[in-house]
């Protein structure tokens, strides 16, 4: 779980990295989870939008990945949501 002041600084630092991932009519499966995963064990910090044509909205779809994958939902904003977990390999943040 992650405090005020992480989220904060997580936030900031995701403003600069584009959303590498789109949530669209086919959902959320296991492909997508793998590719999440394989993604914030690489990044640790992943920005993904859900398009319109989603049955899903960002906050759903930020709740469903996280809680399957066990990551912290940094922010929902619009579209778009943000995810951390820490790495067990490549640690590349180090949180406040």
């Amino acid at each position: 779980m992650l405090t005020g002041k992480q989220r904060s600084y997580l936030r900031s630092l995701a403003n600069t990295i584009p959303a590498i991932f789109q949530i669209g009519k086919n959902g959320i499966d296991e492909n997508v989870l793998k590719q999440f995963e394989d993604a914030l064990e690489a990044r640790e910090l992943v920005k993904a939008s859900v398009l319109k044509n989603s049955v899903y909205t960002a906050r759903e779809a930020a709740d469903e990945i996280s809680e399957a994958i066990e990551a912290d939902v940094v922010s929902v904003m619009g579209n778009k949501f943000v995810l951390y977990k820490e790495s067990k390999n490549n640690k590349v943040i180090r949180l406040p």
